[in-house]
């Protein structure tokens, strides 16, 4: 974070201060909510969790070098009290960016944001200093943690934003006031929360509301192959680009293909020209993603080539996510099971498919959260896909939603030696251990809730014998 005293902190926050020796006293190191990861001159900011009270980790992190804590209570250190800490955080992010006066990009969708983030951050780092979100810290916590990373060096910060309800992008739009917004799609993941496909689509399309007007540099990135994202249009004062494989995409693919390692390669066609793109990430999936972080990056300034290199190089920062390692004895391990929802679901169990070509392939699937009236449904929907994928076997590994998975396997066509429904996630160690054969491929996806990276961490485990430990 750019040095800021206390008192300015104060004076941004409306806070007050307690327990300050010297009002010159700087914050010049990070922003941190854990006493583990403070640095020298850091600001900690301490939330009242259910089970944790970060109060009570003032005084550690004081003595670990914190400058001072951000809190809303005095604790007997360097302090500015407010009312609250998460509106606070907002506040600082809010100033701290525009001070700095950095390019904001910002995106968000239904699946892939992580990862598309991720591609971004890489292309734009080959151009100039980049800030970007770990992983998918991307709330209203997350996201200002990220925007005071922010330095006087740094052009550009791209910010994943998610959403469980309208008004969400709109309340982080307001902190971080992006120049650029991306839309990547609207799907199925949190419709239980939302209602419908149309209320997810009012909820994301406040990406492109918050950008400013054309003349003011404001530009939508609209996904051209999804209707309700192109509808975005109208709802936008900005400039529109459009990425995707339809033919009047400005950004666009051709030529799509998966290598026999099911790495997708295709020609990328900008306004400046066209280039070959063969992609380290899996699954044709990635191909959407890449589009959308291109057409980013050539709002930015960068030619077509340095583009499709930087594709072309870039890998995977987020963990499990589609993370792919290959065992001594030849099994491969695919960890995708961050989170799970139809429209990624899908696109892994085809990943899968075209990895597994003339070797046995394994789906170690679980539940997919927060899909409401339509669960049944997805998860046999799912099911029945991994049949017409000729997927070797099915794991359905948890409970009603599993069982859900394995009965539209079993009613595709799946005769009960491709599918099996196990109850946790040490039975489904158990029985791929035991089943396992040198050359296997294995998927492992599930939502965050159920902890399917269990499954992945311990078949990388070298030892034969042993339990799944805890989260």
């Amino acid at each position: 974070m750019i040095a800021l005293s206390l008192a300015e902190i104060a004076g941004i926050t409306g806070g007050q201060s307690h327990d300050i020796p010297d009002s010159g006293l700087q914050v010049t190191g990070p922003v941190v909510i854990d006493s583990r990861e403070v640095e020298p001159g850091s600001l900690f900011a301490a939330f009242a969790g259910e089970k944790v009270d970060g109060h009570d980790y003032a005084e550690r992190a004081v003595a670990a070098g914190a400058a001072a804590v951000l809190a809303t209570r005095p604790v007997g250190v360097p302090a500015v009290v407010v009312d609250d800490v998460t509106e606070a955080l907002g506040a600082l992010a809010r100033a701290v960016v525009e001070r700095l006066g950095t390019k904001v990009v910002a995106l968000t969708g239904s699946a892939g944001k992580t990862s598309t983030k991720d591609l971004i951050a890489q292309l734009l780092q080959h151009k100039a200093p980049t800030v970007w979100t770990p992983g998918s810290l991307n709330n209203e916590i997350g996201l200002p943690l990220t925007a005071l990373r922010a330095t006087e060096e740094t052009e550009h910060l791209v910010l994943e934003m998610g959403a469980r309800g309208i008004g969400h992008i709109r309340y982080l739009t307001g902190l971080t006031p992006p120049h650029i917004g991306l839309v990547l799609n609207v799907g199925t993941a949190h419709i239980g929360e939302f209602g419908g496909r149309e209320q997810i689509a009012e909820a994301k399309g406040e990406m492109v509301e918050a950008l400013p007007a054309a003349d003011a540099g404001g530009v939508a990135v609209l996904n051209a192959d999804d209707p309700l994202v192109r509808a975005m249009a109208s709802r936008t004062k900005a400039r529109v680009l459009l990425f995707g494989e339809d033919a009047d995409a400005d950004v666009r693919a051709e030529n799509v293909r998966l290598t026999g390692n099911g790495q997708p390669a295709f020609i990328l066609h900008t306004p400046t020209g066209c280039s070959d793109v063969t992609m380290r990430l899996y699954g044709e999936h990635h191909v959407s993603n890449a589009l959308a972080a291109a057409a980013v990056a050539h709002e930015l300034g960068m030619s077509v080539d340095e583009i499709a290199t930087a594709l072309s190089e870039a890998g995977t920062l987020s963990r499990w996510r589609m993370e792919v390692t290959e065992r001594p004895d030849g099994v491969t391990v695919v960890n995708d099971a961050y989170n799970a929802n139809p429209e990624s679901m899908r696109a892994a169990l085809r990943a899968l498919a075209a990895m597994g070509q003339g070797r046995r392939t394994w789906a170690v699937l679980g539940q997919m959260a927060e899909l409401g009236d339509d669960s049944l449904a997805e998860h046999d929907a799912v099911g029945r896909l991994a049949v017409r994928l000729n997927v070797s076997k099915l794991v359905a590994v948890g409970g009603r939603e599993a069982s859900w998975l394995q009965l539209g396997a079993y009613n595709e066509g799946s005769w009960g030696e491709e599918s099996v429904h196990v109850s946790d996630a040490q039975a489904a160690v158990d029985l791929l251990r035991s089943e396992l054969r040198p050359g296997d491929v294995v998927l492992v996806k599930a939502s965050r809730s159920v902890g399917l990276e269990r499954v992945a961490q311990a078949l990388l485990d070298h030892r034969t014998e042993g339990e799944v430990t805890g989260r």
